[in-house]
């Protein structure tokens, strides 16, 4: 069995650990990638797709990271670095704590300066400025904004701030209080935009847009669609980048660690969706693009604010809710380098978040820049901001979920992933759990590695 206590602290409750594991999987993401997507790929048949990937595969990892975490009971290095040592296998397999780590460090550094936005959004809808706006004066604000690197540094330094602030404070009065705060407003402020939304908008298209099964469209692109689910299903869980290994070193060994993911799954998903009846209302009443990605929120949105009875107000909810949803997730990146950083370096907590905040508020100047006065310096045709998002992403998640899977399924000793969740011996849930945490995890995370990086098709081609 894992050791008692995390010398970081641990959850005062099983709430506080589904709160805060549920607020480092919800993020900006959530809150317009998974609505488009579901309405691009067949609305309701996409929806469904998408609950069976998060069952087979999201699931099965974040049981087994968080398995990991509370049996190793330290940062994401060192906890690898003991398992590997108990399982008698390679110290090489601490690399998995690195990669995790790393990429949350790189995450965090652009995560920060989008954040950034929300920021700045909330002043100017508060302030009225969206207020009869239309496309090219909206346009021309998300561009001024972007291109000017002052603005950019003041938010990116505020939200940082706010980050390290949390952090510092150490589990139970950081960050069990931060998310006991901000994971139920944001569902409150959530569901006051889905009945604004509801009052204002078109429900009905947005109903049909999003959850009337379309099987014919799914079936028009169902390779392209069942990569999409399982690569939502595995990123919109915060996997493989150390936070939900961190969070799970902090819970009880009590705590069903099954029953506890299938909620946080469930809270996760409930949140994308409610994002969409809350967007997409306000979208097709307006006639506006649905399919516009990060524009929609940034360039979309703000038209449709500015037009509609209550615009100023709602519109500061909305951008509130989305700087909640990203503080919440800064918060769970940061904190596997600043426990690592106390752990390794014996540095207190408050300077460990201090010194970590620092070096990802200096990278994070690098993002900032790369989308004005950097613009023309590129790496493989991308900035600095992109390059990051696309490494993170497309490389290191997958690479770190893989890993999760290959460990849990076949380093760990069989009675030890048992004695971890409480099971009995042939138990048929964790029969489940252990022939997808061996098979269909990490070949469906592997393909969605290779599609990302445009080896799948080469592949298909070649076979």
């Amino acid at each position: 069995m894992s050791s008692t206590t995390s010398i970081h602290g641990m959850w005062s409750s099983r709430l506080a650990f589904i709160l805060a594991a549920t607020g480092s999987a919800v993020g900006l993401g959530n809150i317009w990638r998974f609505p488009y997507t579901a309405g691009e790929f067949g609305g309701g048949a996409f929806v469904l797709v998408y609950l069976l990937c998060v069952a087979a595969i999201g699931i099965p990892i974040m049981m087994a990271e968080i398995m990991l975490g509370r049996r190793g009971r330290q940062s994401p290095i060192n906890t690898m670095c003991t398992l590997a040592k108990r399982e008698g296998a390679t110290p090489a397999w601490q690399l998995l704590g690195w990669v995790g780590i790393l990429a949350g460090f790189l995450i965090l550094s652009f995560y920060s300066v989008i954040a950034g936005w929300t920021l700045a959004y909330v002043v100017q809808a508060g302030s009225g400025d969206f207020s009869g706006i239309n496309a090219d004066a909206s346009a021309a604000f998300f561009g001024d904004l972007v291109g000017d690197p002052a603005r950019l540094l003041t938010w990116h330094t505020l939200f940082m701030i706010m980050t390290v602030l949390v952090v510092a404070r150490g589990v139970a009065s950081g960050l069990e209080k931060a998310v006991q705060f901000l994971m139920p407003a944001l569902f409150l402020l959530l569901l006051i935009m889905v009945i604004y939304a509801w009052q204002a908008g078109d429900f009905g298209a947005a109903w049909v847009y999003m959850f009337q099964p379309d099987f014919a469209k799914l079936e028009a692109h169902a390779g392209e669609a069942m990569l999409s689910a399982m690569g939502q299903a595995f990123f919109s869980l915060s996997l493989g980048m150390g936070a939900i290994m961190i969070y799970g070193s902090y819970l009880s060994s009590q705590a069903s660690i099954g029953r506890n993911v299938v909620i946080i799954a469930g809270m996760d998903t409930l949140v994308a969706l409610l994002a969409g009846m809350a967007i997409f209302p306000i979208v097709f009443a307006n006639g506006l693009e649905p399919g516009s990605g990060p524009g929609l929120i940034f360039q979309t949105l703000p038209i449709a604010f500015g037009q509609m009875p209550g615009g100023s107000l709602f519109g500061t909810l909305f951008f509130v809710l989305l700087v909640f949803a990203a503080w919440t997730s800064g918060i769970s990146l940061l904190e596997p380098m600043v426990a690592w950083l106390v752990e390794s370096r014996e540095f207190g907590r408050p300077l460990a978040a201090i010194l970590a905040g620092i070096a990802v508020w200096l990278l994070g100047i690098a993002c900032l820049l790369s989308l004005n006065l950097w613009s023309e310096f590129t790496v493989w045709g991308m900035g600095i901001l992109d390059l990051f998002d696309y490494i993170t992403a497309n490389v290191l998640l997958p690479l770190g979920g893989v890993a999760i899977a290959l460990f849990a399924g076949w380093v760990m000793h069989r009675q030890s992933s048992e004695q971890e969740f409480n099971l009995k011996p042939g138990s048929p849930f964790y029969l489940l759990w252990r022939l997808l945490i061996r098979y269909l995890a990490p070949i469906s995370v592997i393909l969605v590695f290779l599609d990302a990086v445009g080896f799948l098709d080469i592949i298909i081609e070649w076979i």
